[in-house]
């Protein structure tokens, strides 16, 4: 059972929440979890005026993800920063890649899910999500959330990401908040739930 976790990540938050995502995948047996990125749209010296340069040499270790990545895995688990209340550009870019994928109806079927930041507790976590969902029905995909059996989405005490839709992290409007222990919690479980339905499907 292949679940593959695609991400991009610009100042590391979704990179912290995919590693998350992928250790929940791990708890269930059978699952081989892969960590993939999408590639870098924008040039060096635009990186470096956004003080993500670092952050984006870092990233470099993490494997490009291929399209025979995507057709070969049984569950693709999706990490995208919040743009506007959307995926990222460079999520797009790479997701328009995948006509070729769609044509042969090679992604009919496997597990789809998706989690995401924004800078603020309001900003537009959701829409991402949902949004990001319309390509995945487009692929045939089935999609898989975050079921309210995962109960720290409904805490009161504290703010934080998470929503029926997928787990999420607010980063703050600089990028000074790393992921809650409750917003990782959240990851985790829809890893592993995402692993848990890709083995009942595959079985």
């Amino acid at each position: 059972m292949k679940i593959l976790v695609v991400y991009y990540s610009m100042y590391g938050h979704i990179h912290r929440m995919a590693e998350a995502v992928a250790a929940g995948a791990y708890e269930v047996a059978g699952a081989e979890v892969t960590l993939r990125r999408v590639p870098e749209t924008l040039p060096e010296e635009v990186l470096k005026s956004m003080g993500a340069f670092e952050t984006a040499k870092a990233m470099a270790q993490i494997p490009v993800c291929t399209l025979q990545e995507l057709a070969a895995a049984d569950a693709i688990i999706f990490g995208t920063p919040t743009r506007f209340g959307n995926m990222c550009g460079q999520m797009r870019q790479f997701l328009d890649a995948t006509g070729g994928l769609w044509s042969q109806g090679a992604l009919i079927g496997k597990v789809g899910s998706v989690f995401t930041s924004s800078g603020t507790q309001h900003g537009g976590q959701e829409t991402t999500i949902l949004s990001f969902y319309i390509t995945l029905l487009h692929h045939g995909m089935v999609i898989a959330g975050l079921p309210y059996s995962f109960t720290g989405q409904t805490r009161m005490d504290e703010i934080t990401g998470g929503s029926p839709y997928g787990a999420s992290t607010i980063v703050g409007g600089s990028g000074e908040r790393w992921p809650s222990e409750n917003e990782l919690a959240a990851a985790r479980f829809q890893g592993r739930h995402v692993a848990e339905l890709t083995a009942k499907i595959t079985q």
